[in-house]
């Protein structure tokens, strides 16, 4: 199987970030990183070189509270979903956002920076929106990683929405699928409530063969296969060189092994949980 092959007609690349053009949408004076412009027809031109029909837009913290290109991107392109940053007192009118494409949004609960960083949401921003979540049709969207999850596994379980989890959760791909983290996330895997982003490489970037991330993939696709979706993260922020997406669909592909399971992920899946 290669991203090429028609399996994959239809699917959906479930973590994309937006950036520009920047005289039409600056980012914030207050953030943290300026990345280069990743536009919206490059993106929609990605998706053909993949072979993917949809594609969810994460609004990325250089931007803060303003999401103008996440709504733009969404009102312009019916094939695409898109996910917001809020906070306790955001001012975005939730009841409205489902019917702009919005689906979900994001939150952090990080072990490294105090737990999160400049434009992003806590952990307890997504405690307290989440009733307003679930009476607007929305699901959370955590950003976090094996050393913090165990400390937050309660509270994601107590959570009145479906929540996912970014880049398989950060395992660390030195301690092997046995680490605490990597277990706690098979456990809130298995309770149907939460779904994982089969995004290994950002997890993988220290080691010399990328072929140990295998193992953590086929962990969850034997405890949930339908609670799995697959992201591309282009434009790879700050990531030297920057990996080519067909490549990583291709590694996912071939790490799944079946083609069954293949379309369950990049097709079934999303649209369970987007449309």
């Amino acid at each position: 199987m290669t991203a090429s092959d028609d399996l994959v007609l239809g699917g959906w690349d479930c973590h994309a970030h937006l950036f520009g053009p920047y005289r039409r949408f600056p980012l914030a004076a207050d953030r943290s990183y300026t990345p280069p412009e990743a536009l919206e027809p490059q993106y929609m031109a990605l998706l053909r070189r993949l072979g993917l029909g949809h594609g969810v837009l994460v609004h990325p913290s250089a931007y803060g509270d303003d999401h103008s290109l996440l709504l733009h991107a969404l009102a312009a392109q019916p094939d695409l979903r898109g996910v917001v940053v809020i906070r306790q007192d955001t001012a975005l009118p939730l009841a409205a956002l489902r019917s702009r494409g919005v689906r979900g949004a994001r939150f952090s609960h990080r072990s490294a920076a105090g737990g999160n960083f400049a434009g992003s949401a806590a952990l307890s921003d997504l405690q307290a929106l989440a009733p307003a979540l679930a009476d607007a049709g929305l699901h959370a969207e955590l950003w976090t990683d094996c050393v913090a999850l165990p400390d937050a596994a309660e509270a994601i379980r107590r959570l009145p929405v479906p929540v996912v989890i970014d880049h398989m959760g950060g395992f660390d791909a030195a301690s092997g699928v046995d680490q605490p983290g990597f277990r706690t996330l098979l456990d809130l895997l298995e309770t149907g409530q939460v779904w994982v982003k089969l995004c290994a490489y950002r997890n993988l970037l220290q080691s010399p063969d990328w072929e140990v991330g295998r193992a953590f993939q086929q962990k969850l696709l034997q405890a949930r296969p339908d609670r799995l979706l697959w992201g591309s993260d282009w434009p790879h922020l700050r990531v030297t060189p920057t990996p080519d997406p067909v490549q990583l669909l291709d590694m996912f592909m071939d790490w799944t092994g079946d083609e069954a399971l293949v379309r369950e992920v990049l097709v079934s899946n999303p649209e369970s949980l987007y449309r």
